[in-house]
């Protein structure tokens, strides 16, 4: 499932359950949670039937800022966003967009290298928290 820029792993976990872990984690560094937004609630308000995507929007002015002071048109891409789903198969999917290819995206990678390296660490352990282990 290879998407440009889009990073996805699998979790161990069901759709709930990895979403409360990602709210721990948010929490637990410090990154404001901004949105959470329940797409399957969504469509079935609308009398449609979709699987468990649930797209969380989080970040801090401190990771994000630079990254716009580069490229105030990368604040389309940020705060940033990880999306809960679970596909056909009921696997559940912790998937988030490559900082690395949003700079690019915009233009400023070489001169936001040093912030966009934190960032992927960031998401990086954040998503291997997410997806640890299991129940």
């Amino acid at each position: 499932m290879a998407i440009d820029g889009l990073i996805s792993l699998r979790s161990p976990v069901g759709p709930k359950q990895t979403a409360d872990r990602l709210k721990a984690e948010l929490q637990a560094r410090g990154l404001t949670l901004f949105a959470q937004i329940d797409h399957a609630a969504g469509a079935a308000g609308a009398g449609l039937a979709l699987r468990p995507t649930e797209l969380f929007v989080f970040g801090n002015a401190k990771g994000g800022t630079p990254l716009m002071q580069a490229a105030q048109t990368i604040g389309i891409d940020l705060p940033l966003k990880a999306l809960v789903w679970q596909d056909e198969a009921g696997d559940c999917w912790f998937s988030y967009n490559d900082p690395a290819w949003l700079t690019e995206r915009h233009g400023v990678a070489e001169a936001t290298r040093p912030v966009t390296a934190n960032m992927s660490a960031l998401l990086g352990a954040i998503a291997k928290a997410v997806t640890a282990g299991g129940a």
